[in-house]
C-alpha cells in the first residue's frame, strides 16, 4: 500500500469550463407596483379628469431609483394613454417604468442583460449555465442564454460544474 499522500487536484477548476450564473444578472433596483385598479370608477372605468388629479397629488418621489411596474389587476379596459400618463409622472424619479407585472419585468430584464453579453468571447468554449440560484431566475432566461450561446460555444451544460446535464455539443470537425 502506498503511504505517500497525493495532492488534491481540483479537476473542475482545471477542466476549462466557464460557468455563467444567471442570478448575477438579477436586477438590483427595488420594485414598486402601480396598480391602476385603485383609480377606477366603480372598479370598471377610468375617468380622465379624476385620474389626472389623482396622479398630480400622488407622491412620485417614493419611486426614486426603483423599477415601477404599471399594470391593472382588475378586469377592466384601460386606455393606452393611462399607462403613458403614469410613465410621464414617474420618469423623473423611477430608474425604469415598465408596463406589466414582476414576472414580465424579470423576463425583459434578463433578456436585455443577455443581449448585452459579449457572446463571441464564448467561441469554442465549454459553458456551464449554473442551475441553482438564490434569486428567482425565470426559465425564459435559460432558454434565451442557450439560444444566444449555441452559435459560439463548443458545448453548453446545465447545473453545477461537478454535476451537469448536457444541453448542446458541437460536432467535431473532420
Amino acid at each position: 500500500m502506498n503511504t505517500e499522500e497525493k495532492p488534491l487536484v481540483n479537476r473542475v477548476a482545471e477542466s476549462g469550463l466557464i460557468t455563467i450564473k444567471l442570478e448575477d444578472f438579477f436586477p438590483d433596483e427595488p420594485l414598486h407596483s402601480f396598480d391602476l385598479k385603485d383609480y377606477l370608477f366603480m372598479g370598471l372605468i377610468l375617468k380622465e379628469k379624476e385620474f389626472r388629479e389623482a396622479l398630480q397629488a400622488h407622491d412620485w418621489t417614493q419611486y426614486q431609483g426603483a423599477a415601477l411596474l404599471v399594470f391593472c389587476s382588475a378586469d377592466a379596459i384601460i386606455p393606452v394613454w393611462a399607462y403613458m400618463l403614469v410613465a410621464s409622472y414617474a420618469e423623473p424619479f423611477a430608474k425604469t417604468v415598465f408596463q406589466g407585472n414582476a414576472d414580465e419585468y424579470y423576463k425583459m430584464s434578463f433578456a436585455n442583460a443577455i443581449g448585452e453579453m459579449d457572446l463571441p468571447s464564448f467561441q469554442d468554449q465549454r459553458v456551464v449555465i449554473k442551475g441553482c440560484s438564490d434569486k428567482p431566475v425565470p426559465p425564459s432566461a435559460y432558454v434565451e442564454l442557450t439560444r444566444k450561446l449555441r452559435p459560439y460555444a463548443q458545448s453548453i451544460m446545465y447545473g453545477e460544474p461537478c454535476s451537469t446535464v448536457p444541453i448542446f455539443k458541437r460536432p467535431r470537425k473532420l
